[in-house]
């Protein structure tokens, strides 16, 4: 990974409200450039509120989300895609009707905007991103192949690449290895590894063997608040860690 200390996200004293529960509760974290950090805690913790509180799908009620020193809160997801954040959920989300090719075609940036589009067209430049995209997911000799016809670990990779090739500068996945098999999870270490060379990714995971293949940092949360935060050891021989989650 890269060695870069340059803060890109910073949240503070972020919390959301739903009728009375505070599902997130004033939660600080940074994320460097660079890094790849996984955010685990047990069900209800406030993990997947906190993903859709930094790309715009639920509304924070106080607190602050920088981006590269760019406010998030208050802006639309479509706003906070093109500043430059990509979020998969756990579920692929795909057109399986299409090719692999076609996939990745339809999330190309055009030019990120409607008069873009109106003149898009597949030149020589589209098709190397297109190929080198799909290359470093593991699908490079799958792009004629129908989306729909790939197994659901290669989904989970399509759908990384959809998001790769609109090239974010931070990449967040809610359990991105749910459902692989063994093989598949520990190629997607290798992936995950590989991203994050050059941008920043955040992660949600349960699966603490693959957490431990690729967190450089971890972060725990319980109840809306984080509970701990350091390297995979520390986070592991925390007492309040073991017995809120891993002793469970």
């Amino acid at each position: 990974m890269v060695a870069n200390t340059q803060l890109l996200l910073s949240i503070e004293d972020l919390a959301v409200s739903f009728d009375g529960f505070r599902a997130v509760d004033g939660i600080n974290l940074y994320l460097n450039e660079g890094e790849l950090r996984v955010i685990i805690g047990p069900n209800g913790a406030g993990k997947t509120a906190l993903l859709d509180l930094v790309c715009g799908k639920t509304r924070a009620t106080e607190g602050s989300i920088l981006f590269r020193d760019k406010q998030l809160r208050g802006m639309t997801e479509n706003q906070i895609v093109h500043a430059g954040v990509g979020r998969k959920f756990q579920a692929p989300s795909i057109y399986e009707s299409l090719s692999v090719f076609e996939n990745l075609e339809l999330t190309y940036p055009k030019g990120r905007n409607v008069i873009g589009s109106l003149f898009f067209r597949r030149t020589a430049e589209v098709e190397e991103r297109i190929q080198a995209t799909a290359d470093m997911v593991g699908l490079g000799d799958r792009l004629e192949d129908l989306a729909g016809l790939l197994s659901h670990g290669q989904k989970q990779w399509l759908e990384i690449a959809m998001l790769l090739i609109q090239d974010p500068q931070l990449l967040m996945l809610d359990e991105p290895v749910a459902g692989m098999s063994q093989a598949e999870r520990q190629q997607t270490a290798e992936l995950l590894n590989r991203i994050s060379q050059d941008r920043s990714v955040l992660i949600i995971e349960h699966d603490m063997k693959f957490v431990e293949q690729i967190a450089s940092k971890v972060t725990v949360l319980d109840q809306g608040k984080v509970l701990a935060e350091g390297n995979i050891d520390r986070v592991k021989n925390d007492e309040r860690v073991i017995e809120r989650y891993l002793g469970h």
